[in-house]
């Protein structure tokens, strides 16, 4: 047997196939029934143009099988096969793809494709290989061929006895060793699970012969080893089924069969699109978050076919973070694949295909929120604080994309609520939309705070996610009404009693003195408008509100920025005649009062007081 040199830089090129161009060995079984598919789908249009040659594709299948004892491993179809020159063409010059020549001289059309484009996806195989040899028979051909090569080396042809057209490639797979687990390419239940992974939706069946143990006929506990012919492959995807011929069913079975959660989806949307790149989907909301879902560990991401062969697990440039949340899988035959069909080449596909999902589902999400509020809740309370990360993220340039998507609790509804319920409910006299920051609905309804804007009946919406103010101040406003704290200094009430009340001199006075004990602590101290049974509380004057400094505190690169707070007291509380009292006659007492009411204020806003020693010792002075 003459052995030849490959006509490319071989042992270079070939070196870098079997090391650099694939991610995962295993994808090496990927290549071979991808190119055995393509070989039945040259017969397929072989029969359109020649009456000689008839096609049923129910006749055409592809068998892989092994021998242990021999160490091989066996790929073989029943397609289009290869002459000499085609073997010397195809697998004897590396890069060059009949696949590709084939797909350039033939119109494709109804609904079959040749998936192979670059002529390198054979040479995968000795990743796993020492020794590749191909016995091919071409259509029209009684004389048959075997190419065989070990490498970088070259490779030889000779002439071989085939009885039926076809390829029959037998690769002689590798020992093990202690890096590498070559065994389980000689293990059929393992290459069952390889083909389930990547290659389940090739058009044609793939055979295996598999064992199993099966009660012996005639007897009640007898069992025998039984070797029967499987096919292993579901053949045609679901998303290429016509949606009226599927039920929801269909689609919950699907979603535990791919293993996307083990709870059942809350709702689905079935996408096809034959437009400037043509694709189809299936696209599933979870019913809840997986454990990792917000943290670092998470990994976003559709799983990403070609032609239904699976080239991503997870391709995260299908969806936006904020609708990281959604599973399923994206299939297109337009796809720019990169030399190992690992990578995609053109961003500007992919990016036509997230905007046309993003829209899709927000689309499914709206239609959930208007007819089964329930079940929307049951979203949102898993992925809500996502949406609104969504909102604040990027400098908000989706929140116009979510904004209609995002609920709070309310004050007077007591349950979640959309911004334009809200607005819709809001009083002729209102200006703003109120709400009020806490760790929960209980403490916020506790706030000092809240007593005026409740008394003029106002709304309140509770923010209790770290993100929910961080999201309101980039959304700035809804249906042009802006948002309010109930802890900013203006409240924006107008002809309103209480924006006549004017601190005298002399509470000016007190104020003033308060101010200077609390120097560095708080932007001011004044009169309350807001306070009615409440002795004291905190206000915050600027961007920066009092629960947005608690949030930053905690952040790991914090720059110790702080919200301008302002100490509000009330007037017509007890507390405040001893204030007076104190400051007209005992100057240590004015300044523990000063502190007590300033720490107090802290713990309303759930802030730390900075010296608790100092605190309790004030507290017991105040109590003797």
């Amino acid at each position: 047997m003459t052995v030849k040199q490959f006509e490319a830089e071989s042992k270079r090129l070939l070196d870098m196939m079997i090391h650099s161009i694939y991610s995962k060995r295993e994808v090496f079984l990927r290549e071979l029934i991808s190119n055995a598919s393509d070989a039945m789908d040259k017969m397929y249009y072989r029969a359109l143009t020649d009456d000689k040659v008839t096609f049923n594709q129910s006749d055409y299948y592809i068998k892989i099988s092994t021998d242990k004892d021999n160490r091989t491993l066996t790929i073989s179809d029943n397609g289009i096969g290869m002459t000499k020159e085609e073997l010397e063409q195809n697998l004897g010059t590396i890069a060059k793809s009949g696949s590709l020549a084939f797909k350039k001289d033939n119109e494709i059309k109804d609904g079959f494709d040749i998936i192979g484009q670059f002529g390198v996806g054979f040479y995968a195989a000795f990743m796993v290989a020492d020794k590749v040899s191909v016995t091919s028979r071409a259509v029209d051909q009684d004389q048959a061929y075997h190419w065989y090569s070990e490498g970088a080396e070259g490779y030889a042809i000779e002439e071989a006895t085939k009885e039926t057209v076809g390829t029959t490639i037998t690769l002689t797979i590798k020992e093990s060793n202690e890096d590498d687990d070559f065994e389980q390419f000689l293990d059929l239940h393992q290459l069952q699970t390889i083909v389930k992974t990547y290659s389940d939706f090739i058009r044609y069946p793939i055979k295996m012969d598999l064992t199993e143990e099966k009660l012996k006929e005639g007897t009640e506990d007898e069992y025998e080893t039984i070797v029967e012919e499987k096919i292993v492959n579901s053949m045609v995807p679901i998303w290429k089924k016509n949606k009226t011929e599927l039920t929801d069913d269909d689609y919950k079975n699907f979603y535990h069969e791919k293993h996307y959660g083990f709870d059942n989806p809350l709702t689905h949307v079935h996408v096809s699109v034959d437009g400037n790149i043509r694709y189809q989907a299936i696209l599933y909301v979870p019913e809840t978050a997986p454990y990792n879902y917000y943290s670092q560990e998470f990994e976003k991401g559709l799983e990403l076919y070609s032609n239904g062969v699976l080239i991503k697990n997870k391709a995260p440039e299908l969806l936006p973070d904020y609708f990281s949340f959604v599973k399923g899988l994206v299939d297109s035959e337009d796809l720019s694949l990169n030399i190992s069909r690992e990578m995609l080449q053109h961003d500007r596909q992919l990016k036509l295909i997230e905007k046309n999902l993003v829209k899709k589902i927000k689309q499914e999400l709206k239609k959930m929120l208007m007819n089964d509020r329930e079940k929307y809740e049951t979203f949102f309370k898993a992925f809500g604080r996502q949406l609104k990360y969504g909102v604040y993220s990027d400098f908000g340039q989706n929140k116009e994309t979510l904004k209609d998507l995002i609920l709070f609790y309310s004050s007077t509804e007591e349950k979640l609520v959309t911004l334009a319920e809200y607005v819709e409910r809001m009083k002729d006299d209102q200006k703003y939309i109120y709400y009020a920051t806490g760790e929960s609905h209980a403490r916020i309804e506790r706030l000092p705070q809240t007593e005026i804007v409740r008394d003029k009946g106002y709304e309140i919406l509770y923010f209790t996610d770290d993100i929910d103010e961080f999201a309101i101040k980039m959304l700035m406003n809804y249906d042009d009404k802006e948002f309010k704290s109930v802890s900013s200094v203006d409240l924006g009430f107008e002809d309103d009693a209480t924006d006549e009340k004017v601190a005298s001199e002399e509470d000016q006075a007190i104020f003033d003195q308060m101010k200077e004990i609390l120097k560095g602590k708080v932007a001011d101290v004044r009169l309350s408008k807001r306070l009615k049974t409440h002795p004291v509380c905190l206000s915050n004057e600027g961007d920066i509100s009092i629960e947005m400094e608690k949030v930053l505190s905690m952040m790991p690169d914090n720059q110790g920025v702080k919200a301008e707070k302002v100490l509000e007291i009330n007037t017509d509380h007890d507390i405040f005649k001893s204030l007076k009292h104190a400051s007209q006659s005992n100057e240590d007492m004015m300044e523990t009062y000063t502190n007590v009411l300033y720490n107090q204020a802290l713990l309303i806003e759930g802030l730390p007081v900075e010296d608790p020693v100092s605190y309790a010792n004030d507290v017991w002075k105040v109590m003797k």
